[in-house]
């Protein structure tokens, strides 16, 4: 994992107020969190010497990702309903990679409409909203490993 990611992602739990985020490539894990001020604080458990926290301030996005960030209009993240993982697996946006998305950012969403799949075990997992709303963030890239209770979705209720 490059230092430019890791920058990425303390720039995504800045924006988006995740309290904690933990992403694992193979032997490298990078778990940030959120602390209560205004800094983050990120943790590098490869070797012993680096499980201590490094305070790192947010640092700007320097690779734009305009699937990831949150609507222009975000209300408080207080207000938003997120949608989480309910099993460990990989995150599909769309049924098939040459089909639309199921939901895009700005969408109204009803209970039952489904937002995304997760792959587990070879078996595809439908995941539905639960509530009316509108889709106001999206957490996670397309093919992106999740874990249970890790959010997919930001939906402010309407």
């Amino acid at each position: 994992m490059t230092i430019d990611e890791i920058r990425e992602l303390i720039q995504l739990v800045s924006e988006t107020g995740i309290a904690e985020l933990e992403v694992q490539r193979g032997d490298n894990r990078v778990r940030i969190r959120r602390s209560q001020g205004t800094e983050t604080n990120v943790l590098l458990p490869s070797t012993p010497a680096s499980t201590a926290p490094v305070v790192t301030p947010a640092a700007p996005a320097t690779v734009g990702r305009e699937s990831l960030q949150p609507a222009a209009a975000t209300p408080a993240p207080d207000s938003l309903v997120y949608v989480k993982s309910p099993i460990v697996g990989t995150f599909y946006e769309a049924s098939s990679p040459d089909l639309p998305p199921f939901v895009g950012i700005g969408d109204r969403v009803t209970p039952g409409k489904v937002l995304c799949i997760i792959e587990s075990m070879k078996l595809m997992n439908e995941i539905e909203a639960d509530i009316t709303g509108i889709i106001e963030s999206k957490l996670v890239q397309n093919s992106q490993p999740v874990e249970y209770g890790e959010a997919l979705f930001g939906i402010r209720p309407v």
